[in-house]
């Protein structure tokens, strides 16, 4: 990572503090841009990005110090210190520099990089400048942001309100920086998805002059997108907004801030069809029938863009992101496309008046395009190959060597949020950080560095996906580093580093647990078409999943709530909106769901609990009301209606059923102690459940060596649902005896469970399953990828592994485990659900279970395929070998990659009779 990154990314809050606390001390080379009196003035080049920049700039400077400087674009008010602003060849820093006597030109025909250097002024005795040289306009802007950051200003500081702090000096380094030009070309997001949100929220309360997302929002997202390093915007363009180009002043307000604008897969040559096509005046949207209509629609449009910065979607898909009408087979569908990009590039050469293939272009391979390309579709040579994932985050294919080749490049399109089906995720923003690490490294490790686009939905509350998708862009040397530290870096430019490591730690476990089964998913139904409401898989093998997933919710939550206790008021808004809803959202609707789950459960054995649970389910319920309604309301509604509780009114959000059935009045207690299994050596904490049959009743219960209990006695009564949850923790050292629960008179045994660790370093059987995490073997075919999977980290065979058919050279995964009877098993072989890396691979492993032979299996999963859907709701792909009567003691299993890009979890060795758990099974 480059100094300057590392500086903007976390050194500015040991800088705002460092000058707070010691304004005395400060390096020969360091340059005072505020010393508690006078902030610096900015001068700016004379055009309209740099002033934007230059605004900016100063409107930082103003919150961070309480003093406004002076904005002007005249060098003559330079008297002290100044800070000079604008592109190196701009009349304004070629001044600056002549008189400085210092060399530029290592800028020319750079793009977006930029030169700080700290200099003299010869106007004024003593003067001197802070000078931002950029490449371009975007160059100067990068600096701009940079020193923002680096001052301690953090992009989300208006999207998501976090107050810069307030200091009494700025300092900031003098030495020279020459920054980096970015990773990928053209970074940035698509508004997609944007009813529920965005467009209510601008139409109604931000921007209501407008009624819709204008060119005041667009003010707001341009500089978000500045902030961020992003220069593409894929406009919103859902039925539901007017299109960005209907709208006067959208597309000037993008070539204000330098942002470059493009359309999604659906909307070639800058058309939203969905809203610009009239069929009433036009005709069908078929090429076949109505082809002269249409090319003059295209015309049209890339007549009226001649003076702004584009690049443009090329290609034939239906009116709105569905397929070409009129194509009734594949090879039409081909020969359509073939001449349509032709037509389109002829009339790109004559609408701007330079060859075509100096003009940006990309075609996005999305949904059955992607087919039409596989099956022969000749792409011109300068055209960017744009790849998508398959909507949830797992890139469908990327190019293989002779693509790589192409002059165009290759692009990505990829999703933090998706409306379709199985099921939408527009809520929460779950996508799991080091799921983003690992796609975004096999695309840029393949060349694919042209154009990364990234779905943002409504953007909020996708910010910190949002952000770490475009800092990989921008410099992607930073997924070297484990998503985990990114995560800490961006909470303590949010928070500040006291608290930063535990509320990227509750993060953290926050996308673990949506990994698992996103919050959205947790109807267990699917969309398109619609599906009810079922009981979900947590309690297929009784309730303890169902309670595990409850407590891992509700300690997070707890560890959130306390962190909110701890931060200053000023960061409350932030926190809430950041950390806190997400975390309570998610956490309250799988409390709901799971706790009305669990009742129907009870309800066939006939607890006296089932009430309470149902009573707790409208609680949780309550909360998401309640937290969504604060949501809307904070900053005195500066948000209102930009948080929908119930996106597109799918059945999950819907307030469900809280049934109630006629107690059982039948006196004594009764223990669950099912999850009670303790591993040797592994100190842990599980729960037992102690409830009465329907009578109040009281209890008490003695600790064992090793062993202590949340609490040791009770009342189970109304107020408590006739059931309380005890936790016991276990030291790992004791030996484990047989205990008991004394309640009302009886004493009911408890039958804690104790597995010896065996070997060191060796996985043992807990509820006859040995579950061995990929990571416990290693190879050289494989690498390890942090923080991704079931187990917190998994293993990809080697991006530049060639495909083999055999195993010969093959360096195996080995994995030792030992069972103590003969028995059938099940070897569940666990992976992560990606896509066969480039067409000419696939997506196989090779299985040896000690000398037996060699097993085959394939993870690959066609188009929409019913394996495919659930891949993607559970973020697994699953193979099974049934193995008869398995011999009592030591076996290996031998695994090879036969193709680069696999993603291996786990390995699951169930025993006959093994529980079907929905997620991994326990450790401890």
């Amino acid at each position: 990572m480059s100094a300057i990154r590392r500086h903007s990314i976390c050194a500015w809050i040991l800088l705002a503090t460092a000058v707070a606390t010691c304004p005395a001390r400060a390096r020969a080379s360091d340059i005072i841009l505020y010393d508690g009196a006078r902030v610096a003035p900015i001068i700016h080049a004379n055009d309209r990005s740099t002033t934007l920049a230059a605004q900016m700039l100063a409107r930082d400077l103003t919150a961070l110090t309480g003093k406004t400087p002076a904005v002007s674009s005249d060098l003559s008010q330079c008297f002290r210190l100044c800070i000079v602003l604008g592109r190196f060849d701009s009349d304004l820093v070629r001044g600056v520099a002549k008189e400085a006597g210092i060399d530029l030109s290592v800028l020319g025909g750079q793009w977006e990089r930029y030169e700080r250097i700290f200099v003299p002024s010869k106007r004024h005795p003593g003067a001197r400048i802070l000078l931002i040289a950029g490449s371009d306009e975007r160059g100067t802007i990068w600096g701009v942001v940079d020193l923002t950051r680096e001052l301690g200003v953090s992009p989300w500081e208006w999207w998501a309100d976090v107050t810069p702090r307030r200091v009494n000096r700025l300092v900031v380094r003098g030495d020279s920086r020459l920054s980096e030009a970015p990773s990928v070309k053209y970074r940035g997001i698509f508004l997609n998805d944007e009813d529920w949100g965005l467009q209510p929220w601008a139409a109604k309360t931000f921007e209501p002059e407008t009624r819709d997302i204008g060119p005041k929002t667009y003010r707001r997202i341009f500089e978000l997108m500045w902030r961020l390093k992003a220069n593409t915007i894929w406009p919103a363009m859902h039925p539901s907004t007017q299109p960005f180009y209907q709208i006067p002043g959208n597309a000037q307000t993008a070539q204000d801030y330098a942002i470059v604008v493009g359309t999604s897969h659906a909307e070639p040559m800058m058309r939203n069809n969905v809203r610009e096509w009239e069929e009433a005046k036009r005709g069908r949207f078929n090429f076949f029938t109505n082809r002269d209509r249409m090319v003059d629609y295209w015309r049209e449009r890339v007549e009226q863009l001649n003076r702004f910065e584009n690049v443009y979607t090329v290609g034939l898909r239906g009116i709105h992101d569905s397929a070409m009408e009129g194509a009734d087979t594949p090879e039409k569908a081909l020969a359509a496309t073939t001449e349509a990009i032709a037509i389109q590039r002829d009339l790109l050469a004559h609408a701007l008046r330079r060859p075509a293939d100096t003009v940006p272009q990309v075609i996005t391979l999305y949904k059955e395009v992607l087919d039409t390309y596989n099956l022969g579709l000749k792409v011109p040579e300068d055209v960017t190959l744009t790849w998508p994932d398959d909507n949830y985050g797992y890139i469908s294919q990327l190019p293989n060597a002779s693509e790589r080749r192409r002059g165009g490049g290759s692009g990505l399109y990829y999703h933090v949020s998706y409306w379709g089906r199985p099921h939408d995720y527009l809520w929460l923003g779950t996508t799991h950080p080091a799921l983003i690490r690992e796609q975004l490294d096999r695309a840029w490790r393949l060349d694919n560095r042209k154009l990364w686009i990234v779905n943002v939905g409504d953007i909020k509350p996708a910010e910190f996906t949002m952000q770490y998708f475009l800092d990989l862009a921008f410099d992607h040397r930073m997924a070297a580093r484990p998503p985990r530290a990114h995560l800490t870096d961006w909470t303590a430019e949010q928070f500040g580093k006291a608290l930063a490591d535990e509320i990227a730690a509750i993060m953290t476990e926050y996308y673990d647990l949506a990994f698992e089964r996103r919050p959205e998913f947790m109807g267990f139904n699917q969309t398109e078409p619609e599906r009810p409401i079922k009981i979900g898989d947590y309690i297929r093998t009784g309730g303890g999943e169902a309670h595990t997933r409850i407590d891992r919710y509700r300690a997070i939550t707890r560890r959130a709530e306390e962190v909110a206790k701890q931060l200053p008021a000023d960061c409350q808004v932030a926190f809430f909106e950041l950390v806190l809803y997400p975390v309570r959202a998610a956490a309250s609707l799988n409390e709901r769901n799971l706790l009305l789950d669990l009742a129907a459960l009870y309800t066939r054995s006939g607890r006296a609990s089932v009430n309470a649970y149902a009573d707790r389910a409208k609680a949780a319920h309550d909360r998401i009301v309640a937290d969504t309604a604060t949501y809307n309301g904070l900053n005195n509604g500066k948000w209102r209606g930009i948080m929908d509780m119930a996106p597109r009114r799918l059945p999950v959000f819907e307030e469900p059923l809280y049934p109630h059935v006629a107690l059982p009045d039948r006196p004594g207690c009764q223990v669950d102690a099912s999850e009670l299994t303790f591993v040797t050596d592994r100190p842990a904490t599980h729960a037992l459940t102690v409830y009465s049959r329907g009578r109040p009743a009281s209890w008490s219960a003695n600790a064992q060596e090793g062993l202590s209990l949340s609490s040791t006695s009770g009342q189970l009564n109304a107020a408590n649902g006739f059931e309380q949850r005890i936790q016991v923790s276990y030291d790992g050292r004791a030996a484990i005896k047989g205990g008991s629960v004394l309640c009302e008179g009886e004493k009911l045994l408890v039958g804690a469970r104790q597995v010896s660790s065996g070997e060191p370093g060796q996985d043992v059987e807990i509820n006859r399953i040995i579950s061995l995490a990929a990571t416990s073997a290693t190879a050289g075919d494989w690498e390890r990828i942090p923080g991704l999977g079931s187990r917190g980290e998994a293993l990809r065979s080697r991006l530049d592994l060639r495909s083999r058919d055999s195993i010969g050279g093959a360096a195996p995964l080995t994995y030792g485990f030992n069972i103590g009877a003969t028995t059938d098993i099940d070897l569940k072989v666990i992976a992560v659900p990606v896509h066969r890396l480039t067409s000419e691979n696939k997506l196989r492993l090779a299985v040896q279970l000690d000398d037996r032979p060699l097993q085959l299996l394939d993870y690959e999963a066609f188009g929409r395929s019913e394996e495919w859907k659930q891949n993607v709701l559970t973020n697994t792909a699953v193979r099974t070998l049934h193995i008869n009567q398995l011999p009592k003691g030591k076996h290996q299993l031998h695994i090879y990659a036969l193709d680069p890009g696999f993603v291996l979890d786990r390995i699951d060795v169930r025993l006959d009779g093994a529980p079907d758990y929905y997620g991994a099974p326990p450790l401890q």
